[in-house]
């Protein structure tokens, strides 16, 4: 056939073709191109690759009898020691120089410092918030903080403080108590808020705390100088309603010589320009121990666990290294605990954000929150960008969303259909109109957590995958112990699969398929036969063992038999 005779066919079809055009044809063709373009306009590269999530630790290649190999995070491999070091540089120093480890003097320190890196946010620092009731912000100066750590710190130790109890919600005043230990070698002890007077007796006999820090109103002053005659003195930390009354005298009919004294008497009765300047660094020995108490069954009596300032610092690097760089902290972010700083992972949280100068706002209402628009409700006109919420909270929040869903079948399939995008794309979905978080919320991370041997309510696959939907922020669950500064494992940033029964049903809002990730870069985890569970070449068992410098005694077993899955994320038997 010549290539004329070509041409006329060409043109013979063409003209056929459009010799039967019709409005069905139209339709359909409308229909088809329509279809093709929104594929391609909306398609999403997932946020990780797919390998990447198929085995996400790697275990050692020899292993000891009774045990399964010992895991590790792929940033923190075999033969390389685990990572203990914030890498602190000195202002000039060469970016290629290896840094300090550094302790907790060296958090604030950055916190004041601001960011030493080359970029748009160098020189940046964040603000410290305190939110007062439903209306009020104050932001603290940094300077004026550091004062008061200088100023609180020289106090205590004039007055002879060895073991110093901190009994406070989440307030600046427990920040700045922690530091001033930190700087001026005094033990920290830190009280969970809110407790029983016996159980507040216990605490500080079993800590052997001579000094307190605390709120009145919330101490109970007078039945503890009864019961422990160990108590000194005590630090008032009283609000701006109640500064008239007088709180150095101690109550009649006590018998005590406890010294009292007042946070705002000791900043403000100083000179002006005292403790501007914070201690030098050189020569000074390391911080004192940080003592927390775990809470763990309503029946039990809590853990006293002593961290050293390397164990916390250990956590804090983990923390910082398990956050991809393209979602790093930084000077733009509003970090609010809304989970108590008594809890250790929310405290080395709290560090990890000051060490990357976010701004950090503490409201003593957040950890008492029942969901998540009640939490950051709870500061007022701020808009947080990382979030610490309890998974009660979290779990209050996906329940009331599934409620409200129930009355409009639309707000049922569009919901269902974003969950399924999320999972099957790997990638965030953008910012849903419908979110259970307030309007113009910049939410991005949520961060929450399993304590081991606790009864915690426990955060299944696809609860995980709801909640990013409903938030439109992205869920790190983590799985924390009693003797572990920081976490022990946690799910990775980019990782929504669903595991289990959950991905044998994506609209199951109650599966039960759940894992805590990998270890963080601070901690190797193994496991050790019990309860008739072996450790074998095709399967690793039995009770959760954790090695680490974050880990207080460097070793500790959980109490709790766990397994590793097959893409080496930890999970419960």
């Amino acid at each position: 056939m010549g290539l004329a005779s070509l041409l006329v066919a060409l043109d013979e079809g063409v003209t056929g073709l459009f010799a039967q055009w019709n409005v069905w044809t139209s339709i359909i063709s409308t229909t088809l191109i329509g279809f093709l373009t929104y594929q391609l306009v909306t398609r999403q590269d997932p946020d990780i690759h797919p390998f990447l999530l198929a085995r996400q630790a790697q275990g050692s290649p020899v292993r000891y009898p009774g045990e399964s190999s010992v895991y590790r995070s792929h940033a923190a491999p075999h033969g390389m020691p685990l990572n203990a070091s914030l890498n602190v540089k000195e202002p000039g120093a060469s970016k290629w120089a290896r840094g300090r480890d550094g302790d907790l003097r060296d958090v604030w320190r950055q916190a004041v410092n601001g960011v030493l890196d080359e970029g748009p946010d160098k020189g940046a620092t964040g603000r410290i918030l305190t939110v007062l009731g439903t209306d009020k912000v104050v932001e603290h100066s940094l300077d004026a903080l550091t004062r008061q750590i200088n100023l609180i710190g020289q106090h205590l130790v004039e007055q002879g403080a060895k073991q110093v109890a901190i009994y406070l919600p989440n307030s600046v005043e427990l920040l700045i108590t922690l530091f001033a230990c930190a700087f001026y070698d005094l033990d920290a002890v830190i009280l969970p808020f809110g407790k029983p007077n016996d159980a507040v007796i216990s605490m500080l006999r079993r800590s052997a705390s001579d000094t307190v820090v605390t709120t009145p109103g919330a101490f109970p002053f007078d039945f503890v100088v009864r019961h422990y005659p160990s108590l000194h003195r005590v630090v008032w930390v009283v609000d701006d309603g109640n500064k008239h009354l007088d709180w150095n005298e101690v109550p009649k009919g006590t018998g005590s010589s406890v010294n009292v004294s007042t946070w705002q008497d000791v900043v403000n009765d100083s000179p002006s320009d005292a403790g501007r300047e914070l201690p030098p660094l050189q020569d000074q020995k390391p911080p004192a121990d940080v003592t927390v108490f775990w809470d763990s069954k309503p029946d039990q009596e809590e853990e006293m666990v002593r961290f050293t300032s390397a164990n916390l610092i250990s956590g804090i690097a983990a923390q910082l290294s398990a956050i991809p760089t393209a979602q790093r902290i930084g000077p733009r972010d509003l970090f609010l605990p809304a989970d108590s700083l008594a809890n250790t992972h929310t405290l080395v949280l709290t560090l990890a954000a000051l060490f990357s100068n976010a701004s950090v706002a503490f409201s003593s209402a957040a950890p008492g929150a029942e969901d998540l628009a009640a939490a950051v409700r709870a500061v007022p006109d701020l808009h947080p960008t990382i979030l610490v919420a309890t998974p009660a909270a979290l779990l209050k929040t996906q329940q009331d969303a599934a409620a409200t869903r129930k009355s409009s079948l639309f707000a049922r399939l569009s919901h269902a259909r974003r969950v399924r995008n999320l999972i099957r794309s790997g990638a965030m979905p953008p910012a849903n109109p419908s979110s259970v978080v307030p309007q113009g919320s910049k939410l991005r991370l949520i961060l929450t957590t399993e304590r081991a041997g606790a009864n915690t309510p426990r955060l299944s696959t696809a609860a995980l995958a709801d909640l990013r939907v409903l938030t439109g922020a992205r869920v790190v669950y983590a799985l924390t112990a009693a003797r572990v500064a920081g976490a022990v494992a946690q799910t990775g940033l980019y990782d929504y699969r669903l595991v289990g029964e959950d991905a044998d049903e994506l609209e199951d809002e109650t599966g039960k398929g759940m894992h805590f990730g990998p270890p963080v870069t601070s901690t190797e985890v193994l496991f050790r036969d019990r309860d008739g569970l072996r450790s074998g070449e095709m399967a690793s068992m039995g009770e959760i063992i954790v090695r680490g410098p974050c880990v207080a005694g460097d070793e500790v077993a959980l109490g709790v038999l766990g397994r590793m899955r097959k893409d080496n994320t930890i999970t419960y038997v």
